[in-house]
């Protein structure tokens, strides 16, 4: 995975068989209670982030329902007029703005959106093509933490309540959100600043512009404000923000609108609901008798023991969480973990 040879989507069921076929667990038993790759591995471990897989459709349902009414690329323009024409202005504007986007929805679908319409206004206003891209990533980065999705899976893996989950993001995001504007901040100033244009037909592009209540540039915000407050679970809360969306939106056709984009949700993260097949797999394979005999004494030779040591071992492996790493919660490391 890390080198990119197979896909995760297909290595994770790979080594969810090997693993366990290797460790002498049968692949079939006439026995219901024996483990068996059969059914204890594929089958069940398949739906085994079911709640997981329904919390990152009705995220993807809402970033969509976001995209369509126009909320998305209205929040992107306000940042622009607000920013006027000062690069480091907006740059700072657009990754604060950037961050509520990806807070409500995390997807390829998103970034795409998003930096279509941030980057060529970043390199207008004299940015550097890095200095654009990393004020992109950054603001997905930062925004991924409060990713009510992303949450669920958390909850899955490793048991965590949803509200901790909230406060761990909280806490964490502050040193973070401090990195990132100071990264920005260094990166704009050291750019020269050349003023460039775009060739477009202007009064063509504002007539196709929706207009958006003022009102529902808040929508991104609402599904973790309702965890916050309400402290209730990842799907409700994203059912009462649809509603609140489209109550302060009022598209024309709702019910297209919300059927529209269910589908074109589940589109978007369908490679990303595979993967989470996969990791189910995965953890069940993980978790059979003979292959926990295994690995146990071997995780836990190299667990650290205390808080100074647990930070470092982290800090120094953390490169191995990269792309599909064997510390990734979306590879191997949702294995380890458990």
């Amino acid at each position: 995975m890390m080198t990119r040879k197979m896909p995760a989507i297909l290595a994770l069921p790979v080594m969810a068989i090997l693993m366990p076929l290797v460790a002498g667990v049968p692949i079939f038993s006439e026995d219901k209670s024996t483990f068996t790759i059969a059914n204890n591995v594929l089958t069940q471990g398949s739906l085994r982030l079911g709640a997981t897989i329904v919390a990152l459709i009705f995220g993807a349902w809402f970033g969509e329902v976001l995209k369509k009414v126009g909320v998305t690329e209205a929040l992107v323009r306000k940042a622009a007029e607000l920013s006027g024409d000062k690069p480091l202005t907006m740059a700072i504007v657009f990754f604060i703005i950037g961050t509520v986007i990806f807070s409500s929805s995390d997807g390829l679908g998103m970034v795409i959106l998003v930096g279509s319409i941030i980057i060529p206004i970043l390199l207008t206003a004299g940015l550097s093509p890095l200095t654009s891209c990393i004020v992109l990533l950054a603001c997905h980065a930062l925004g991924s933490l409060f990713a009510v999705s992303g949450w669920a899976l958390m909850h899955d893996l490793y048991g965590i309540p949803v509200a901790d989950m909230a406060r761990y993001a909280t806490i964490f995001a502050i040193p973070a959100a401090i990195i990132y504007i100071t990264m920005v901040v260094w990166m704009v100033k050291r750019d020269v600043v050349v003023r460039k244009a775009w060739s477009m037909p202007v009064a063509d592009n504002l007539s196709k512009r929706k207009q958006v209540n003022p009102l529902a540039l808040i929508s991104p915000l609402v599904p973790v404000i309702i965890i916050f407050a309400f402290k209730i679970e990842v799907v409700p809360a994203i059912v009462l923000s649809l509603v609140i969306c489209l109550l302060l939106a009022m598209p024309k056709r709702p019910t297209h609108v919300l059927v529209s984009s269910l589908v074109e949700g589940i589109q978007n993260v369908a490679g990303a609901i595979g993967l989470m097949v996969g990791i189910g797999i995965l953890l069940n394979a993980v978790t059979a008798p003979q292959v926990s005999l295994v690995l146990k004494p071997l995780i836990e030779s190299i667990i650290p023991g205390s808080p100074l040591t647990y930070i470092l071992f982290f800090s120094i492996l953390s490169p191995l969480a990269l792309y599909r790493g064997p510390l990734n919660s979306y590879g191997l490391g949702s294995g380890l973990g458990s």
